[in-house]
């Protein structure tokens, strides 16, 4: 299992938040999702054998928010 935390730039209230979670949660190989609305932080785990880093990221830009690098 690999754990990832990405910045999710234009993430500002809850139902960015939720919007975010469910886009993350929606990858194959997810294991656990959490996101930090203050930080603007999404936390996730999931298996490296079934998806990468960037599926979650690119999972967050299609529904129209920016990752921070």
């Amino acid at each position: 299992m690999e754990t990832s935390i990405v910045t999710v730039q234009n993430m500002v209230n809850q139902q960015d938040a939720d919007k975010v979670l469910q886009a993350i949660e929606d990858v194959w190989g997810i294991s656990k999702a959490e996101i930090k609305l203050s930080k603007k932080q999404a936390i996730f785990t999931y298996d490296e054998r079934m998806a990468s880093q960037q599926d979650f990221e690119q999972a967050i830009k299609e529904i129209g928010f920016d990752i921070n690098h």
